[in-house]
């Protein structure tokens, strides 16, 4: 997943980048940096944790310069640790020159392997890398290497890459990832997502579109398209779940959309009988809005979320999710007790969670639990920037819908069905998203994956049950 920021011509760069951070923290809780170009060097201040506990005054303070990029790390590539926090920093023959990546590499071991057997000498673990390498060995102008680097890898992908002299966007031309650019007084804002816009009280000119290369330099910029059209396939995991509701993602504002998609949920599922709908907080209260509406069940707020506890989904093992999701969340008996409750939800990834909750409002005294989920089951695994790398980590790809349903302990279970999820998504258009986590249909290659999935004889691996 992962948040970038970029603040082009402003002497408060890093002031700027850092309260744009904090409005893209959701997307990465494990790391936090920012480098800034000074003169003719960049300045970096990286380190492990949330932006708040990463920055103080100080750090801010020798973080000089009018141009900057930041980064909140999720890690799907390269382990949870201080030498994979980005942006990472880079001594080229094209000079200093810092990056910071939203999203994953599909061919990222087959190019780490050639480079290595090339001579290159990696720092990290992280997919990133591999380009800082690629365009080290290209000649000519620095932008004319990022474009040759980036025609060699695969998969997607949002970069920010500075230099004393420039600052480098870049989408992959497929748009899985989000990228905006803003405006505040004449200083150019990119970010993944418009929350960052808002809280800086910046406007919103446009997208960065698939396959551009936006290119700031001295007060200009000046927009390449490179690439060869791809087929669109923007992330529908981002309306559903990634990005944060006041957002607007790929045109739509996000909180508008989830609610759209309760509403599809409560249509397809006509007829449950219940005395309340409740929502699993944050990212499933939009949802649950918008199926309250539509069905005319009263709404209540009978989770309450600790806000001292991080989004589950995207802690980096297994054991911290289940331990952050004993912690996360209590009902509330009171509203709970003797009640036909409808549990939204906007997804089931692993069902560590989902089980937890459910139990918990049983607990409560809920009499009967039907649970909604406004996506349908995520049956394989994401290559893409989700941290879902195994189909034995998926409670759907190798059970049933009936047997998840004994599995949470529920009455009932909906999930929402594609169609009415992509139409949700689209504002009635279903086209331009990317759907392999529901499907298994990936719109690029994916030759890591399939090199893992391989025989020794080279044949395939027999697909795993999808039912």
């Amino acid at each position: 997943m992962c948040g970038i920021v970029g603040i082009a011509d402003s002497p408060q760069a890093a002031q700027l980048a850092h309260l744009g951070l904090f409005a893209l923290q959701h997307r990465g809780q494990e790391s936090a940096g920012i480098v800034t170009s000074y003169r003719c060097e960049l300045r970096p201040h990286v380190g492990m944790g949330l932006v708040c506990e990463v920055f103080d005054r100080q750090a801010l303070q020798v973080l000089t310069g009018e141009s900057a990029i930041g980064h909140v790390r999720y890690s799907t590539t390269g382990a949870s640790h201080l030498k994979n926090a980005q942006p990472l920093l880079f001594k080229t023959v094209h000079g200093p020159i810092a990056i910071a990546h939203n999203g994953n590499l599909t061919n990222a071991a087959r190019l780490r392997r050639s480079l290595e057997h090339r001579g290159a000498i990696f720092q990290s673990d992280t997919d990133t890398e591999i380009i800082a390498h690629l365009l080290a060995r290209e000649p000519g102008p620095l932008v004319s290497a990022v474009i040759a680097s980036l025609r060699q890898v695969e998969g997607s992908g949002c970069l920010l890459i500075l230099t004393p002299e420039q600052l480098i966007a870049a989408r992959d031309p497929y748009g899985f990832r989000p990228l905006v650019l803003g405006d505040l007084d004449g200083t150019a804002i990119l970010a993944s997502e418009t929350s960052a816009l808002n809280l800086l009280k910046a406007r919103l000119v446009r997208e960065i579109a698939p396959g551009e290369v936006l290119v700031l330099e001295r007060g200009r910029a000046r927009s390449l398209k490179p690439f060869p059209p791809a087929k669109l396939s923007r992330c529908v995991f981002e309306q559903v779940y990634l990005a944060r509701p006041d957002s607007n993602i790929f045109g739509r504002n996000v909180q508008a959309v989830r609610r759209e998609m309760g509403r599809e949920l409560a249509r397809q599922t006509k007829g449950i009988k219940a005395d309340v709908v409740v929502p699993v907080p944050d990212s499933g209260v939009s949802a649950a809005l918008g199926f309250s509406d539509e069905s005319g069940i009263p709404f209540e707020m009978a989770l309450v979320r600790s806000h001292y506890v991080g989004r589950t989904f995207i802690k980096p093992s297994q054991e911290l999710r289940e331990l952050a999701a004993e912690l996360k969340l209590a009902p509330v008996p009171e509203t709970l007790r003797g009640k036909r409750v409808v549990l939204v939800d906007d997804s089931i990834v692993r069902g560590t969670t989902s089980l937890k909750i459910t139990n918990s409002l049983r607990w409560a005294g809920a009499r009967e639990i039907h649970m909604a989920v406004s996506s349908p089951p995520i049956v394989s695994p994401c290559h893409y920037g989700i941290d879902t790398p195994r189909c034995e980590e998926l409670i759907a790809n190798r059970r049933s819908i009936e047997e998840i349903r004994r599995f949470l302990k529920v009455d009932s279970l909906h999930y929402l069905e594609l169609g009415r999820m992509l139409r949700a998504a689209g504002g009635g258009d279903p086209s331009g998203f990317c759907t392999a986590c529901f499907t298994g249909a990936y719109p690029t290659p994916i030759p890591d994956y399939e090199q893992r999935m391989a025989k020794p004889d080279g044949r395939k691996h027999r697909k795993v049950d999808t039912r």
